[in-house]
């Protein structure tokens, strides 16, 4: 006999339907998996068979194929075995095929038969809009996240003796509610601008960062704050949308790599910090099948590059172009990929190999050469996308030991919610949200200048020999400092600041 199941596989981070066909025939007892299952999908037929078994059923003694449509797609993961489970059950007879037509199915089974948690849960809901379908069956621990799709009714169940009863006799009371404002991913960042001594220029670059949406430089020898300074910008930023939170949530329930302990809607903004030694593969995504890397999983949030010239040059060169496009497209011959990556790029930096060129109490011992070639290790083009270049000097013995608090995160983050709500008035007809993200056809209808800011803007071009896009940095950084200054206007003074946050372009390192 012949019998349906459906179920959703992940092609980047979008889901499709797939549908598991089972045939029962006479035959020699086999099991045959085809449709370009991959190893995990091809493994499934022990899993599946353990599970049907140790539930109480009786497994088929026959010929059972399995085909999984589209045929030319490659299927992945374990997601299917749910779905494999119930069509052998309703192509053997033991339940009514025509059950299946109304679900979808989507879990991971263990050899006795417990539903256990996958990956792609919410752009598998997601998927399930349009089609004619009464829910899906889901994992217990990805219940939570695809009820946020509100698509279809989301149906729990812990393992396989359960639902099947459901599914031959459905009851809508069962499906998961859940309001999204209660089942946020719970934060473990307890830290605070303040806790970081002195620093005032640095802070108050960040503090334009956070409000503009720009790129940051941190300079500085070690033991300044760098580290410290960066990894509390998430708690100057502003809240993320609804929208932005769904496509966080979506991103990482996609990818395992995330070491996501919670199934909730993701409403703090991602901090990623890999380590110099990560391949341009893993920051930018990529593989033989393609997964998102670091700067999709920062999506709407921070990308923390720490020792910035320890990374490889073809590390740093991939970043160029996502920086550019907010997103990343992964071509192979088979099919081709693009992952979002709208993320802000905060990066930190020794001013020299020893760490002490800009350390008033060590002396550096590093030849002129030395520090020409450390710098080289950062191409002009990357530190051209980079809009502020902030010094973090290393700190005196009456910062390090005065007792006078620093500014809560709390107050900056109120100034930075207020220059976002100007940019969201301004761009309010535009397919942008913030002042990084203008066009120059964007550019000269917000960023129009005096004749006094016309005259500042040309003498640091020409003596600084600036190129086009620092020219447009300078103007988006100066329009943001207008929005903290609450002006509709750009001022000199504005632009002048702007222009003292490009320190790499004003000293001979």
């Amino acid at each position: 006999m012949l019998a349906k199941a459906h179920s959703f596989g992940i092609n980047g981070i979008d889901a499709y339907p797939v549908t598991i066909e089972v045939d029962v025939a006479r035959g020699l007892p086999s099991m045959h998996i085809v449709g370009l299952p991959d190893s995990a999908v091809r493994e499934s037929k022990e899993r599946v068979r353990s599970a049907i078994k140790n539930t109480g059923f009786t497994f088929p003694c026959g010929r059972i194929t399995i085909n999984l449509s589209p045929a030319d797609t490659k299927k992945e993961g374990p997601a299917f075995d749910l779905a494999i489970a119930f069509g052998i059950l309703a192509a053997s007879e033991m339940i009514p095929a025509k059950a299946l037509e109304e679900f979808a199915f989507l879990g991971e089974l263990s050899l006795s038969g417990k539903i256990l948690t996958v990956a792609g849960a919410l752009p598998s809901v997601i998927a399930c809009g349009g089609r004619k379908l009464r829910g899906i069956i889901v994992p217990p621990g990805n219940a939570a996240e695809s009820a946020l799709a509100k698509t279809v009714p989301v149906f729990p169940f812990n393992d396989l003796a359960s639902a099947v009863p459901f599914i031959t006799h459905p009851d809508d009371t069962l499906a998961f509610h859940v309001r999204p404002e209660t089942m946020a991913m719970p934060s473990n960042e307890t830290t605070d601008l303040a806790d970081v001594k002195g620093q005032t220029h640095a802070k108050r670059g960040l503090e334009i960062a956070a409000a503009g949406g720009h790129n940051a430089l941190l300079i500085g020898p070690p033991g300044g704050g760098k580290t410290m300074l960066a990894r509390r910008m998430p708690g100057i930023l502003p809240p993320m949308t609804q929208e932005e939170s769904l496509e966080v949530t979506k991103i990482h329930s996609v990818s395992r790599s995330t070491g996501r302990t919670h199934e909730g809607l993701i409403l703090e903004r991602p901090l990623r910090s890999p380590h110099h030694t990560a391949s341009h593969i893993s920051l930018v995504g990529g593989g033989a099948d393609p997964k998102p890397g670091e700067v999709t999983l920062a999506h709407n949030g921070i990308l923390f590059l720490d020792e910035l010239p320890e990374f490889s040059r073809a590390t740093l060169e991939s970043l160029r172009q996502p920086m550019e496009d907010h997103f990343v497209t992964v071509a192979r011959a088979a099919r081709t990929l693009r992952f979002p990556a709208r993320f802000m790029l905060i990066a930190a930096m020794n001013p020299c190999p020893c760490g002490h060129l800009m350390d008033s109490r060590r002396k550096c011992r590093c030849a002129a050469a030395d520090v020409t070639r450390y710098m080289g290790r950062i191409s002009g083009p990357l530190l051209e996308r980079i809009d502020l270049h902030l010094q973090v000097p290393a700190l005196s013995t009456r910062e390090l030991t005065g007792s006078q608090p620093g500014e809560l995160s709390a107050a900056v983050r109120e100034r930075t919610i207020s220059a976002r709500s100007c940019q969201s008035e301004r761009f309010k007809n535009e397919p942008i949200y913030a002042n990084a993200q203008m066009s120059s056809k964007q550019m000269k209808k917000f960023c129009g200048l005096n004749e006094d800011g016309h005259r500042l803007l040309h003498e640091a071009v020409d003596t600084l020999g600036l190129s086009a896009r620092v020219h447009d940095k300078l103007l988006k950084i100066a329009r943001t400092i207008a929005d903290l200054d609450e002006r509709n206007d750009i001022q000199p003074e504005h632009l002048a600041e702007a222009i003292s946050y490009r320190t790499l372009d004003r000293t001979a390192l």
